[in-house]
């Protein structure tokens, strides 16, 4: 195989989708090594005038990312014009084949370990939160709801990670490196697919993904048409390999097997450790007073606050969910956000907005599991607020669970 003729199709596809995925897989570490050419290409080619960021703030699909892509492909297609011309000569790319193709298994074998695990132990999508629960589903974003979708089920968001670590395995191994892109083509579409469709900016990204997945597929396709669909091995070519020594293949195999196990393990305990500090049944993340807090009397200042539905003054409901932080929602449903320090020994609460100045112990408490008593000075107002917990219960999205047997459909 190794003297086999390319065609001169073959050789021009191979240099441009070699040029283009080195180079993106390069770019997408130390695109930031670039940032004063790229805002300049920005700016006098693409005419991009407005004020960026380069980090995106957690944006995949900011400004910078796409100025990169452009980049990428008149690099892509610069490299493949000057290797063209340079190296037209040469009759195949077979050794040069092989070790591109080991650099895109490895990149997806990494990043379908990476999101399979934080999937499989509920790290990326987290159960809906308190402040979810009271949330209207017209006020949520696409991506936030697609984020309550996937972290709702347990079982569905580990499912899905639970493909993408099976996909990532069965990379490892050459024989079967079309089935593993072939189920990584129908994850990651998945994926992208809902990147594009619930506005999650990750799209650039995880369409990569997928087309290096469609070139891997592509590599070993005559392997998957005969394995699993004409069901005979007989006319399947043997994979090329630029090492023939055994010893050499002997090495390679323990060397994959003692990785695969250390880099599982870890994934294994690091998933479990962090799922099990991030859970809100992890007592030493939750609120001494954990629940939805609805009021039932407010005083500011002296004068009783009608629940009036335009009032921003009157606290509707106060949200504990996580230790020394509060959320109060009111009756015009904006949010306000506060320091909640909790003091035990004195039955006193240090509350206190982000942006204001930290108040000592400025709120005395009354508890008793149903009820919740608070009176003090908050940020030079005296305030006097009765609250009851409510049953988290009455949420259907908490109640429901799991059933074999429905009579009828329970849509609502």
């Amino acid at each position: 195989m190794k003297d086999k003729i390319w065609s001169r199709w073959s050789k021009w596809t191979f240099r441009l989708v070699c040029s283009y995925f080195l180079l993106y897989i390069f770019l997408m570490f130390f695109s930031g090594l670039f940032e004063t050419p790229f805002r300049w290409i920005g700016l006098e080619v693409l005419g991009i005038s407005y004020e960026y960021d380069r980090s995106g703030f957690g944006s995949g699909d900011n400004t910078y990312a796409y100025i990169t892509c452009f980049v990428n492909v008149v690099l892509a297609f610069f490299c493949f014009i000057l290797w063209s011309l340079i190296d037209r000569k040469r009759p195949n790319y077979n050794t040069f084949y092989y070790w591109f193709k080991v650099v895109l298994r490895l990149f997806l074998i990494i990043f379908m370990f990476t999101y399979g695990f934080v999937k499989v132990f509920q790290i990326q999508f987290q159960s809906p939160s308190l402040i979810r629960l009271l949330q209207p589903i017209g006020e949520m974003s696409p991506m936030g709801l697609a984020w309550t979708y996937m972290g709702y089920s347990k079982g569905f968001g580990a499912f899905a990670g639970l493909m993408e670590i099976i996909g990532g395995i069965l990379l490892i191994p050459r024989r079967t490196i079309a089935l593993g892109s072939f189920i990584i083509m129908g994850v990651m579409t998945q994926v992208a697919m809902m990147n594009l469709f619930f506005d999650i900016p990750v799209k650039l990204f995880s369409i990569h993904l997928v087309l290096m997945a469609v070139v891997l597929f592509a590599s070993d396709s005559k392997r998957f048409w005969y394995a699993f669909v004409r069901n005979s091995t007989t006319e399947i070519e043997p994979s090329y390999h630029p090492v023939k020594e055994k010893d050499y293949h002997y090495i390679l195999f323990w060397v994959k097997l003692v990785g695969f196990i250390f880099v599982f393990s870890f994934a294994l305990i690091f998933g479990y450790n962090t799922e099990k500090k991030r859970s809100p049944n992890n007592k030493a993340n939750i609120s001494e007073f954990y629940g939805i807090w609805e009021t039932k009397r407010f005083i500011k200042n002296g004068d009783t606050i009608l629940p009036l539905i335009t009032n921003k003054e009157y606290w509707r409901y106060l949200i504990l969910e996580r230790k020394r932080r509060s959320v109060v929602k009111t009756m015009a449903n904006q949010l306000e956000r506060y320091y909640f320090n909790v003091d035990t020994a004195t039955h006193k609460i240090s509350m206190y907005s982000p942006e204001g100045d930290k108040d000592s112990l400025n709120i005395s408490y009354e508890y008793d599991m149903k009820t919740l008593r608070l009176k003090g000075l908050l940020e030079d107002d005296s305030i006097e607020v009765l609250l009851t917990l409510k049953n988290l219960n009455n949420f259907p999205l908490k109640s429901r669970g799991f059933r074999w047997i429905n009579e009828r459909p329970y849509n609502r």
